[in-house]
C-alpha cells in the first residue's frame, strides 16, 4: 500500500515512518507542509493520505478542499489534535473519509488505513483480483485464466498485483519499480524483462493479450474487445 503523511511534527512523522518501516507491503512518501504535499498528491498515485489539519502554508482542510476540487479520489484519513466535534465535521465536510485524534494507537492508526483502502478498491478480505477472466489468487500467489493456472515468482506477482490493483488506469514505470525494489532499483532495465516473463506466462498461451505498453509512461491491462 502506497501512503502519503503530510504532517509538519517531525517525532510523530518519524513514529509513523518507523511503524510502518518494519512492516511489509507498505511505501510512504513524506510532506511536512500543506503545499508540498498538495503537490505530491495531484501528482503521484497513493492509496491513503494521512493528512494533519494544522500545517504551515496550507493547513489540511485547504489541501484536502484543493484535492477534492481537482478531482482525486483518494482516501483521506484526518490526524489531528483538534477534537472538538465542529473541527470533526468540518474534516468531513471538505471531503475527508476517517478522522483520527491524537494522541492515537498505531495499530488503530494502521487498520484504519486498511478499512480504507479496502473500501476504496472494493476488495473486503483482499483474497483474490479479478480482471476479466484473469484471477489473482493473493493468498497462494496463483494467477488463473480460462482454467490455466501458473505459480509466480514473487516480482511477477507484485507486477500483476499493482497492475490489476490500478486497471484500467496505467501503472507507471516508477510506481512498479517502487512496488518491487522501493529504493533498490537495480541496474539496467531489469522490469522490462520481468514484464517479458510475466507476459509469457498469462499472454503468450491465448489468442487476447491483456498487458499493453503504454510507450514512456508504463503499463496497463485491457480488456478484451
Amino acid at each position: 500500500m502506497k501512503l502519503l503523511l503530510v504532517e509538519d511534527h517531525q517525532d510523530i512523522a518519524g513514529i509513523i515512518f518507523d511503524f510502518f518501516d518494519i512492516r511489509e507491503n507498505y511505501l510512504l512518501d513524506y510532506a511536512s507542509d500543506g503545499k508540498h504535499g498538495c503537490e505530491l498528491a495531484l501528482k503521484n498515485h497513493y492509496d491513503v493520505i494521512i493528512l494533519d489539519i494544522m500545517l504551515p502554508g496550507m493547513d489540511g482542510l485547504s489541501v484536502c478542499n484543493q484535492l477534492r476540487n481537482n478531482g482525486v479520489d483518494t482516501p483521506i484519513l484526518m490526524l489531528t489534535a483538534r477534537s472538538d466535534r465542529q473541527d470533526i465535521l468540518d474534516g468531513f465536510g471538505c471531503g475527508a473519509d476517517d478522522y483520527l485524534v491524537k494522541p492515537f494507537d498505531l495499530n488503530i492508526l494502521e487498520a484504519r488505513l486498511l478499512a480504507l483502502y479496502r473500501r476504496k478498491t472494493g476488495v473486503v478480505a483482499l483474497k483474490e483480483l479479478m480482471f476479466d477472466q484473469l484471477k489473482l489468487d493473493l493468498v497462494n500467489r496463483t494467477a488463473e485464466r480460462n482454467n490455466c493456472r501458473f505459480q509466480l515468482g514473487q516480482i511477477q506477482f507484485t507486477i500483476l498485483k499493482t497492475l490489476m490493483m490500478r486497471a484500467p488506469d496505467v501503472a507507471s514505470r516508477e510506481e512498479l519499480i517502487k512496488e518491487i525494489w522501493q529504493d533498490d532499483e537495480p541496474d539496467g532495465d531489469v522490469l522490462r524483462s520481468h514484464i517479458y516473463q510475466l507476459r509469457n506466462l498469462i499472454d503468450r498461451p491465448f489468442e487476447h493479450t491483456y498487458i499493453k505498453t503504454v510507450p514512456k509512461v508504463g503499463y496497463q491491462l485491457v480488456k478484451e474487445a
